[in-house]
């Protein structure tokens, strides 16, 4: 018998992949960088919510990744700035899909899940 691989198994590193950059800090940064090299200090006022802790992490995770590419400028202070890679560009270009998909599709999901809900719901609780 011929060693097959299961489908989950196969997909495990897509899986990890689409974990690193669906996070809600990967997707801001990635949007925020597709029109042109952008400085850390202008990730960090685009990409809202997000701790300069947390967006050193994603942007390490990010380069990590080949999605981002980091350049030092060698100034005083050092100027850094990052830019996306070919296949984030990809990347965003599908992101902007899915947002196009999301927001012509919002309200049918929104009745979806009422309707949903009202069926799963027992009268009077």
């Amino acid at each position: 018998m011929a060693d097959t691989v299961s489908p989950i198994t196969e997909a495990c590193p897509i899986v990890e992949v689409l974990d690193h950059v669906a996070g809600k800090w990967s997707i801001g940064i990635l949007v925020a960088a597709a029109h042109g090299p952008v400085r850390f200090t202008e990730l960090e006022r685009e990409v809202e919510g997000i701790s300069r802790r947390m967006l050193t992490l994603t942007l390490r995770k990010l380069e990590r990744d080949g999605l981002l590419v980091r350049t030092v400028y060698p100034t005083v202070p050092p100027r850094v700035e990052y830019t996306l890679t070919g296949i984030a560009r990809e990347l965003v270009q599908t992101l902007v899909g899915l947002t196009s998909w999301a927001e012509k599709h919002r309200g049918t999901i929104a009745a979806a899940r009422r309707a949903y809900d009202t069926q799963r719901t027992p009268a009077g609780v």
